[in-house]
């Protein structure tokens, strides 16, 4: 049977599972530290909100166990991507840029195994209701499979090997993120409805049989695109094949040392940029969910999944941005300055949403905020050569990894620090730290990103002992 190379139906149904759970996930650790703290059970409303019917309560402790819960929660977000943290940013690194000679599928499998057994220990906890804690573990061990990152890594490093042009590279990875962006706006949507009318159970348990149809895709169905090299394969010079380690250094380190000076300052401002905006983004979405179940939100699950859906939305718009900016000759740079300012703004609005309508309407001016991603991606693999784009994206989803960890540990610090004071603060910090990747733009525009044709790198190349003698024979261009 001849296999296929389209990732994106593995891209879209990575995205429907996680996202079918992502939403309950903090819903369900809420719920269970409430049980804990109050001994009661967990309210819940028909309405629009959960505030009305609380507030006349005669409890009189309700505001404090809300604000107890809220920063358990928050820390409980903490301690996972603490411990997961480090296993996933090695086997990251490892793995992306191991797939420039492995091939790439292994970094799209090993981490849809992790999901997988993520999603079983879920519905194993919410089961049987364990320890809510034993979830930390869980993710420790997902983790060791790598982790969202090296997914994306090594779809988008699949994604440079089948384009040849710049503009058809930007579209085929805008197109990857709309894929996201779709899917998870289903599974927003359908979550919500899938918790009020059968539990928790059941979204863990169809979450989990989607990774396992994924898997069987990736494995059987999903061609290669790299060609591996033989198991007596030698480099051109005549030494031995690099071993898995050697090649991830020697690929990050090629990266840098064969682009000329202009070349290497424009690649570590852009990647600066990329880690920096994505530290700010990803920091302050990540608690929108807390943040709504808080008073005076508090939605219900429905409310939520709508949340979530509309917040998908952006993946869908940014990919029609990103189209009709590029077909109209839009240069990438300001581009990725309307994305920036589009966080920025809805940021600055969310901080001071107190109502259901305005929490809707915030979404609005946040509609262009993945755009800077495919773009920046786009304009670094130009940069490097063909047979440095693992090594590259091994890079970025490690530095990705690693600024998005250490965003949830910061953001939910602060949050479980100030939610008692003014919960909004997180997200005027998230439009602060914007700035940063403004600033750093700034810089490349003066400096100019137009440094594809410097790039000169010869493409190394693996051969067997024969085929080295028969290509010296025939006086090969390679050798030359």
């Amino acid at each position: 049977m001849k296999g296929l190379f389209l990732v994106e139906p593995v891209v879209a149904l990575y995205a429907f599972s996680s996202f079918l759970i992502y939403p309950l996930v903090q819903q369900y650790v809420y719920r269970r530290l409430w049980q804990e703290f109050t001994n009661t059970t967990y309210p819940i409303s028909d309405n629009s909100s959960r505030c009305a019917e609380n507030s006349s309560s005669s409890s009189s402790n309700h505001s404090s166990y809300h604000e107890e819960v809220q920063k358990q929660a928050s820390l409980f977000s903490l301690y996972t991507e603490l411990f997961s943290t480090v296993p996933s940013l090695v086997v990251t690194l490892m793995l992306v840029a191991y797939s420039d000679l492995g091939g790439r599928k292994i970094t799209i499998i090993m981490p849809l195994i992790g999901s997988l057994i993520y999603n079983l220990a879920f519905l194993t906890v919410s089961y049987f209701e364990l320890n809510v804690y034993l979830l930390i573990g869980s993710s420790l061990l997902s983790s060791l499979f790598g982790g969202l990152g090296t997914f994306l890594g090594g779809c988008f490093a699949y994604v440079a090997d089948l384009c040849e042009d710049g503009r058809q590279k930007t579209l085929r990875m805008a197109g990857v993120d709309m894929m996201i962006g779709l899917l998870s706006g289903v599974a927003s949507i359908s979550s919500g409805y899938f918790l009020r009318a059968a539990g928790f159970n059941w979204p863990f348990l169809t979450s989990a049989l989607c990774q396992c149809l994924i898997l069987l895709y990736a494995i059987f169905i999903l061609e290669e695109t790299v060609k591996k090299a033989p198991t007596d394969a030698i480099l051109l010079d005549g030494s031995p094949e690099p071993s898995a380690i050697k090649q991830m250094i020697y690929g990050v380190y090629q990266m840098f040392a064969r682009t000329s000076r202009r070349c290497k300052t424009v690649l570590v401002l852009l990647i600066l940029v990329f880690t920096s905006f994505s530290f700010a983004y990803v920091g302050g979405i990540s608690l929108m969910t807390l943040y709504e179940l808080n008073e005076p939100l508090c939605w219900t699950e429905i409310l939520i999944g709508y949340g979530s859906a509309l917040s998908t939305t952006v993946f869908l718009t940014s990919f029609v941005g990103v189209s009709v900016f590029t077909y109209c000759g839009v240069p990438q740079l300001l581009i990725v300055l309307m994305g920036i300012l589009s966080v920025m703004s809805g940021m600055v609005l969310l901080a001071f949403a107190k109502t259901t309508l305005l929490m809707f309407i915030v979404r609005v001016p946040m509609l262009l905020a993945i755009m800077p991603f495919p773009v920046l991606r786009s304009m670094l693999s130009k940069i490097i050569s063909k047979s440095e784009q693992g090594a590259l994206f091994a890079l970025l989803s490690f530095l990705d990894s690693v600024t998005n960890n250490v965003s949830g540990v910061v953001f939910n610090s602060v949050y479980a620090a100030t939610v008692a004071r003014y919960p909004g603060f997180v997200f005027l910090l998230s439009a602060g730290l914007c700035v940063i990747p403004l600033f750093v733009l700034g810089v490349v525009g003066l400096i100019g990103v137009d440094v594809a044709d410097e790039v000169k790198n010869p493409e190394p190349v693996f051969l067997g002992e024969d085929d080295l003698v028969q290509d010296q024979k025939e006086n090969s261009p390679l050798l030359s």
